[in-house]
């Protein structure tokens, strides 16, 4: 991280069990924080205020490891030159301090994505910052780390309304909202500065202009940054007049007093996906904005990513541009990033860069990636539902030569699921993946070549996939009970071969992630709670019924060895069974029965404790190459739909 220039990580880390010692001192149990805390592969939205208990508690020997670790982090950071940022209290408080403090003024929020509001899991509670508890507990938090920790960078991150909506939306209440949540790192930390996610003016339609004036406003000028989280598609810096003169960070993210975001990915979601033209100028024309008072506002220029193993070269260009002084020329870069990522010079390798510059990494139609393909996101519909008209992807030129994406609409959506999104011709891709290919005999003892090898493959067989699908949906609305049978066989044996594809990089299997969770256990019950957790995460999490999927279905869906083998091909296969009996009996296709069989299987596979290889087998080379012959090589000159 130091390395690419990043000095202003956060440092979240151990943070239970600060506020174990916290909450004791405001006479809550141990035992009472069980059911506040969230398990350890759900701990970000605990903290955020969206859940509590789901996946936990917490086992004493995690909080003291976590603290540890923790300590060792941030010496290192400041060792490195870095400035560490703390967490500091949004209002997020245990049910239990109602109980001790029975006229403090607590609300209960509301749901967050459970099935039936089970308050099991959601409508965590908040303490109104109007409160005087609020300043005692904000300021106590932050004087626990001090002594924890021996030092601090005095800047602590707080987002009390992340995806939770304010109760009133009174501009003087927003005002001394913001204003309290100040006072209570202050009064620990007189250098202190709040640095603020602004995730909530983009989420949430609450925060229109007096709003956010309000909450922006409510803390002296340099003591609040804003983090413009998601400014390589949507810059809310732009059209806020600069968060109305309040400094921040370009994220994607810059340091300054508001810092531009590239946020770029959703729960390490594996997409190849980018907008590299935006990324590479996006950060300098905020600087050089109209706007005389930009240069002072914009403090930097950063990364908000919910998971970072994927797309390396919008990570590459990305920490690069704390660096640039005038716009990037992304051909030219391309260009030299193909023979730093190799290497070596290789003319059908940049060729292929060239392409997926344009295309992959060209996504200019402004709607955000969260992968949705059928594979690794399944629909949970009645098949004649699905709407099989698609949307033409075709392209389009300014007056400088450079590829714009236009959509031609051939019937409006209906659909009650998320159509995988395509933004790009897939004939160019599958060329490009071509000229990979013909680069692998120079190349192939290059792991970085092999990793990028077996994802455009990946890429491109994905997308067939989703083709393959809808195709098989058009034969069951047809009522041709053997195309369903030949399509769903060819989708399932697809699936199988990807497995096959993803085993060859260790960056593309299920093993280590398991396997990573369950070495942080001191015993056996603590590897099941952390396994199943791990397998939760990536699957389906909180609450179902037994016809009722969760609404968090494959929020964190992989393209992992391992996982399709085990859980995404069977899935699949269910729902074609269902399709087939459909067919065979003259009768609707069972959407009960489907789902009650598929929830299971989940549920099953969740608390299942069979072993995942952590080591990669097989050549990607000789495997990219057989799986283009089987499948793509007759499909390069043919352009999918977008879907």
């Amino acid at each position: 991280m130091a390395l690419q220039g990043i000095n202003l990580p956060l440092a979240f880390t151990g943070q239970e069990a600060i506020w174990q010692k916290v909450f004791k001192n405001f006479n809550i149990s141990t035992s009472s924080l069980d059911d506040f805390f969230g398990g350890p592969a759900f701990l970000a939205w605990s903290r955020m205020g969206n859940l509590h208990k789901w996946g936990g508690p917490l086992p004493q020997s995690w909080l003291d490891q976590q603290l540890i670790l923790q300590k060792k982090i941030l010496a290192r950071m400041y060792e490195l030159g870095m400035t560490p940022v703390l967490p500091s209290f949004s209002g997020n408080v245990p049910a239990a301090l109602k109980h001790v403090f029975p006229s403090a003024k607590i609300s209960r929020l509301g749901n967050w994505f459970t099935v039936n509001s089970d308050p099991r899991w959601c409508c965590t509670y908040l303490l109104d910052a109007t409160d005087p508890l609020f300043v005692k507990i904000g300021k106590t938090f932050i004087e626990q780390q001090l002594k924890e920790y021996g030092r601090s960078s005095h800047i602590y991150n707080c987002d009390t309304f992340d995806e939770n909506t304010p109760p009133v939306d009174d501009p003087e209440y927003i005002s001394s909202l913001g204003a309290t949540i100040f006072e209570g790192m202050q009064r620990a930390d007189s250098d202190a500065v709040w640095l603020m996610q602004g995730w909530l003016f983009t989420y949430d339609p609450f925060w229109r202009p007096t709003q956010m004036k309000a909450l922006l406003h409510s803390v002296p000028l340099g003591k609040l940054i804003v983090l413009d989280l998601y400014a390589e598609v949507k810059q809310i810096w732009a059209t806020s007049k600069q968060f109305y003169g309040t400094p921040y960070i370009w994220k994607s993210c810059f340091l300054f007093h508001y810092l531009r975001c590239m946020l770029h990915n959703f729960a390490g979601n594996i997409e190849m996906y980018g907008v590299l033209d935006a990324v590479g100028s996006g950060p300098v024309e905020a600087r050089i904005s109209d706007n005389s008072t930009m240069a002072s506002l914009v403090v930097g220029v950063g990364m908000s990513m919910e998971g970072i193993e994927q797309n390396p070269v919008v990570y590459d260009l990305m920490s690069e541009m704390a660096f640039q002084h005038r716009p990037v020329d992304g051909k030219a870069w391309i260009d030299l990033y193909s023979r730093r990522r190799y290497g070596r010079f290789v003319q059908p390798m940049q060729d292929a860069w060239n392409i997926l510059y344009h295309t992959i990494y060209n996504c200019t139609d402004g709607a955000y990636d969260k992968n949705r393909d059928v594979i690794v996101a399944f629909p949970d519909v009645d098949p004649k539902s699905i709407s099989t008209q698609q949307t033409v992807v075709n392209y389009t030129h300014d007056q400088y030569g450079k590829l714009y994406l236009r959509r031609a609409t051939l019937e409006e959506p209906n659909d009650s699921y998320d159509k995988p999104h395509l933004w790009y011709s897939t004939s160019d891709v599958i060329h490009a993946l071509k000229l990979f290919l013909e680069s692998g005999y120079q190349l192939s003892d290059s792991s970085t070549y092999r990793y990028d090898l077996i994802d455009l493959t990946r890429q491109a067989l994905s997308k067939y996939a989703n083709k393959l699908f809808l195709d098989a949906i058009d034969a069951y609305k047809l009522d041709d009970l053997h195309a369903v049978a030949h399509l769903s066989q060819k989708f399932l044996g697809l699936v199988e071969d990807m497995d096959i594809l993803l085993g060859c990089h260790d960056g593309f299997l299920l093993g280590p992630w398991i396997e990573s969770a369950k070495k942080l256990a001191q015993d056996e019950d603590q590897k099941r709670q952390f396994e199943w957790n791990a397998r939760t995460q990536i699957t389906m999490w909180f609450d179902n019924t037994v016809e009722e999927a969760s609404l968090l279905r494959d929020y964190g869906n992989k393209y992992w060895s391992g996982l399709l083998r085990d859980y995404y091909g069977p899935r699949a296969a269910i729902y074609f069974k269902y399709m087939i009996e459909s067919l065979e009996g003259g009768h609707g296709f069972n959407l009960r029965a489907w789902r009650r069989e598929w929830i299971k299987l989940t549920n099953s596979w969740q608390s299942s404790r069979n072993v995942f290889p952590v080591k990669s087998t097989g050549d990607a080379l000789n495997v990219s190459q057989w799986l283009f012959e089987k499948y793509l090589q007759d499909l390069g000159s043919h352009d999918q739909q977008a879907s």
